[in-house]
């Protein structure tokens, strides 16, 4: 396949623009403590975690099943549970709730996830084998909307399952229930009965009682990480210690020139792993043939999708050095004549997969900034002045009670025809957590240092082939 101009052009701006960064991808070595952060900084970033802390205080009813947006959805994503049921922690830590108010909001998720029916018929159910339906209703926790039982949002629940284990360690009754039930929840997980039907050990994306397992395998490089190494390390229904190798196998890898990294297009893919696993510095055999880590990995990606809004190839209205982030979101919906797009009229999408890569960019004109939001770690010199210019610049339009708002277009011309751009009125909760989580990793390392004493993840980490780094010292103390 012809590699697209913007590529080429995109990875010599990754290098001009990125500070302290070297021709040779492998003698960069990434620290979230490189950058100092200014006192107004400070400030922003306080502001930006308790806003979007109190998105899923405020918004989770009294069972825990938090919706999959707001405002106005009945309807849960269990990923969303996994992200807010890791965002108490925050809050815990960050004083806005007590540890005691906390726990007893964790603990009321997890029993109406325990409690919910587990069983093949769909109807009234909340899961099968363990795992859950994408979405389940919020009031009577039963899957919703003929949703398929999703692997990765299983996944991505226990990960918040699992940090809540880790966290919740006092002698306590509420304490002590909230390690039992978590325990006995991702114990639970038939991960080896999700197996592709086509391409074992890989897993399948879903299944459903009405079309039985979906075709497509989880495979490439994508959010699939925190899957297999969920799956892997399972004391119960573990996949083969293979699965890493063929995931690996599939990877999209481009090393032309520097900056080489996985690919994949929307820069979601390259933070939900990284919300629960710090990978700086621990390699898989993949990593290690390429003198790289995944936090590495997620670096480049970061600066490739910052570079490539910066040329912005479809002139799209306002992209720039402080308005970029492309990754799945919301979006204006419907075909309208947009400014500064040549041929004048363009394709605009709702919720959509936005992102650039070596073989193509799916790009609307619509930035989200849970894209720049999720990836402040991997580049918290651009992402954190981006955020800035973006609630400075737009106002309550992007920013308002529970911080950011999901998405924008600046080129889709609003109703009136005054061609003052689209700012969406949600907040998505699998947006959100981001966010929220991976300033807060950027600041404390909170959720990566209380992962690496869960025994699960590790165990996950050793079967994939990971060494070095922090797991170094862990594998020598077990």
């Amino acid at each position: 396949m012809t590699r697209p101009v913007y590529f080429c052009a995109f990875l010599a701006l990754l290098l001009v623009q990125t500070p302290g960064r070297s021709a040779d991808v492998g003698s960069y070595q990434p620290s979230v403590n490189q950058y100092q952060l200014s006192t107004r900084e400070q400030a922003f970033l306080n502001q930006v975690e308790q806003d979007t802390f109190r998105f899923f205080w405020d918004v989770s009813p009294a069972n825990g099943l938090t919706p999959d947006r707001a405002p106005g959805s009945e309807v849960s994503s269990v990923a969303a549970v996994g992200f807010a049921l890791t965002s108490y922690l925050v809050g815990v830590e960050r004083g806005y709730v007590t540890r005691r108010e906390a726990a007893a909001r964790t603990l009321a998720t997890l029993e109406t996830l325990w409690r919910g029916p587990q069983g093949p018929a769909g109807e009234g159910e909340a899961g099968y084998k363990g795992l859950f339906y994408h979405f389940l209703d919020s009031r009577g926790g039963l899957r919703a909307e003929k949703s398929e039982l999703s692997t990765i949002d299983t996944a991505l629940l226990m990960a918040g399952v699992l940090s809540v284990q880790s966290y919740f360690d006092r002698d306590d009754e509420m304490e002590r229930s909230i390690r039992l039930i978590s325990d006995r929840l991702y114990r639970r997980v038939d991960w080896a009965w999700a197996y592709s039907r086509k391409h074992k050990p890989l897993l399948s994306m879903g299944w459903s009682p009405e079309r039985g397992f979906i075709d497509t395998d989880w495979q490439g490089y994508n959010e699939g990480m925190i899957l297999y190494l969920l799956a892997l390390g399972s004391p119960t229904h573990p996949i083969d210690s293979q699965a890493w190798r063929e995931w690996a196998r599939s990877y999209r890898w481009d090393d032309s020139r520097s900056g080489a990294h996985v690919a994949f297009a929307p820069l979601f893919g390259h933070q939900y792993s990284h919300v629960w696993v710090d990978f700086r510095g621990i390699q898989d055999q993949f990593m290690r043939s390429r003198d790289s880590d995944y936090f590495q990995n997620s670096v480049w990606a970061t600066y490739a999708n910052r570079a490539y809004c910066i040329q912005n190839p479809k002139r799209w209205k306002g992209y720039g050095e402080y308005v970029w982030g492309l990754t799945a979101s919301d979006g204006p919906l419907g075909s309208a004549n947009a400014d500064n797009v040549t041929p004048g009229t363009a394709t605009f999408h709702a919720y959509w997969a936005r992102g650039a890569s070596p073989d193509g960019a799916e790009d609307d004109g619509t930035i989200a900034p849970t894209a720049v939001g999720g990836s402040v770690p991997f580049a918290p010199e651009v992402t954190i002045a981006t955020l800035l210019n973006l609630r400075d610049r737009f106002g309550d339009r992007l920013y308002g009670r529970y911080g950011f708002k999901d998405a924008f277009n600046l080129s889709y011309p609003d109703m009136l025809g005054r061609s003052q751009g689209w700012f969406d009125n949600q907040y998505l909760a699998i947006d959100q957590g981001p966010i929220l989580l991976m300033i807060e990793n950027y600041r404390t390392r909170l959720i990566w240092d209380l992962l690496k004493r869960n025994a699960y993840l590790v165990a996950g980490l050793k079967q994939a082939g990971f060494t070095g780094g922090w797991l170094s010292s862990v594998f020598a103390a077990r």
